[in-house]
């Protein structure tokens, strides 16, 4: 970071909830309690895919990176906006802004990546079942998984360096819970259409080509379903990808919702669409990380029996 732009901001304030008290205490209560199920809920499956033998395959090793990803990406921004809950004025230093970020962006684009990794071990998976142990083996997944948190890490760096080099000479006031990079974006006070352009490649790379992979994965991977000539067979079949899938939708789902939905044109209800805004860019990022567990607990056999084993261990040992 360049001496001129903390020179000018050393601090960004944080707008939050600020103008609605009585709604900051309910959501921290909210906030508080869906973090505890993510922490939970994605700590048992770390635990579980790293523990039970029978859990050392591709998927599930993808799986217990996915869980790991979700806690780590809650835990770059979950703290600091129930400490903002809590505090009368909300501020963050630059540095601490520019590292909140980096890791936010770094998470979200590793699990784009890494969504498109696990699709491709379902199509693998089903559609060449016999190649399945040499396609998928040790030496070809591990790689895969190192390679989806090299890539979001990377763009994170990318995308945050162009950001921290710009000078901030004005408002310091980030009308958000956390430093959210297109809100931290508008209080430049230069031109950021190179940063516009950098994010807009990434966009393509980390949403739309992985977005698209999974697309048409998935229709391999129905096509051979649906060629399976006995009804169980391809229940079970589809059974093995139903979870991924459910995940998948979700994720892109609240994206979609998020970025797709109309803006109000009433100035009178600005405000409270704003308040809905930011709680909805809260919501997404607390989400797909809260159902991923339940998602994969629910519909995964294998993974119920391996949470059931570790709680008759435990019972044991007390």
């Amino acid at each position: 970071m360049e001496a001129s732009n903390q020179s000018a901001v050393t601090e960004f304030v944080l707008l939050g909830l600020s103008d609605h008290p009585r709604l900051e205490k309910m959501f921290f209560v909210l906030i508080l309690l869906m973090y505890l199920l993510i922490l939970l809920g994605n700590g048992v499956l770390v635990l579980v895919t790293v523990s039970d033998s029978h859990l050392h395959t591709p998927m599930y090793f993808f799986l217990g990176n996915l869980s790991f990803l979700d806690i780590c990406y809650t835990t770059s921004s979950v703290p600091l906006v129930l400490d903002g809950f809590l505090t009368p004025r909300k501020t963050i230093s630059f540095s601490g802004c520019a590292v909140q970020m980096f890791l936010s962006f770094a998470m979200g684009a590793t699990e784009c990546v890494l969504l498109g990794m696990m699709a491709f071990d379902r199509y693998v998976a089903i559609c060449n079942p016999l190649r399945y142990p040499v396609v998928m083996s040790k030496a070809a997944y591990m790689p895969m998984a190192a390679g989806s948190w090299l890539a979001g890490g990377v763009n994170s760096l990318v995308q945050i360096s162009l950001a921290v080099q710009l000078p901030f000479c004005g408002d310091n006031i980030i009308n958000h819970f956390i430093c959210e990079i297109l809100a931290v974006l508008k209080l430049a006070c230069a031109d950021i259409s190179t940063n516009a352009i950098s994010m807009g490649v990434a966009n393509v790379i980390f949403l739309g080509i992985p977005v698209l992979f999974i697309f048409v994965s998935y229709i391999f991977i129905l096509t051979t379903i649906l060629r399976i000539p006995s009804a169980e067979g391809r229940k079970k079949a589809f059974s093995t990808c139903s979870a991924h899938l459910t995940v998948v939708v979700i994720f892109y789902g609240t994206i979609l919702f998020m970025y797709g939905k109309p803006k109000s044109k009433d100035p009178l209800g600005a405000d409270k669409q704003d308040v809905l805004d930011k709680l909805i860019s809260l919501f997404y990022g607390l989400l797909t990380p809260m159902l991923n567990p339940i998602i994969y607990s629910l519909r995964n056999k294998d993974v119920k029996a391996a949470v059931r084993k570790l709680v008759v261990q435990k019972r044991l040992t007390q």
